[in-house]
């Protein structure tokens, strides 16, 4: 009867004792391909990764804007502080602080010219001081203590002509001290045709003839006292 008990009891058992063993095996196997494991994953790196350059086109630096212009001022005449303005003469009329005063201005046939704000002034026949101070007390006026600058700019007042055998016909500017062979020089010189012996000088109103020895003038540096004066015409036959 004991035994009968005991072998019952070890049938009744068998099941549960399998399932624990069962239990204990799974619990050693592997986690199966795909699944994800639950050791928690590591943090991912701080380290920051290079990244490939990436070539772009190269792109040529821009050029440097040039600067603006600035407006360079014209070369003044060579005339001496003693030259008389006169008809043709161009003139650069500035005034100090006053930008729309500031211009450069023809003298008129009349020996005017033509100023803003103050018109028509008598130019001709004043030295560029003169001038100047002519200006200034003409704007006081309107401005307070003005400082005016008259500076020779063209000088087309004085001017002789040339005729004859001369290389240019034409007028020339008459420079301060310019002498019969320097008026010819800057006129291009005599022709081959020139004859040397037949120079003169028509001078004035009435045309008055004065000969000039050409030869002696080269040779001997003998200007004959002749000094050319505007409207002085020199001809060579």
């Amino acid at each position: 009867m004991t035994f009968l008990r005991c072998t019952l009891l070890s049938i009744c058992l068998l099941p549960a004792l399998a399932f624990g063993v069962a239990q204990q095996t799974t619990a050693k196997l592997p986690p199966p391909a795909g699944k994800t494991s639950s050791t928690p994953a590591a943090a991912p790196s701080t380290t920051p990764v290079a990244t490939p350059a990436i070539n772009h086109p190269a792109t040529a630096p821009s050029a440097p804007h040039p600067p603006a212009s600035t407006p360079q001022p014209n070369h003044a005449a060579n005339v001496t502080p003693s030259y008389i303005i006169g008809p043709s003469d161009s003139l650069l009329i500035m005034v100090r602080g006053e930008a729309d005063l500031t211009e450069t201005v023809p003298v008129r046939p009349d020996g005017r010219i033509s100023m803003t704000m103050l018109h028509d002034v008598q130019a001709a026949g004043f030295t560029p001081m003169q001038l100047g101070d002519n200006i200034t007390t003409l704007l006081k006026q309107y401005l307070l203590d003005p400082v005016v600058t008259v500076t020779v700019m063209a000088v087309n007042s004085k001017q002789v002509y040339m005729m004859g055998e001369i290389n240019h016909v034409g007028p020339i500017n008459l420079t301060p001290g310019m002498t019969i062979l320097q008026a010819i020089a800057t006129a291009g010189g005599l022709t081959p045709y020139a004859n040397k012996k037949k120079i003169y000088i028509l001078r004035g109103d009435k045309q008055q003839k004065i000969p000039f020895d050409y030869t002696r003038a080269i040779q001997k540096g003998d200007m004959q006292g002749i000094t050319l004066v505007p409207g002085d015409t020199i001809v060579v036959q």
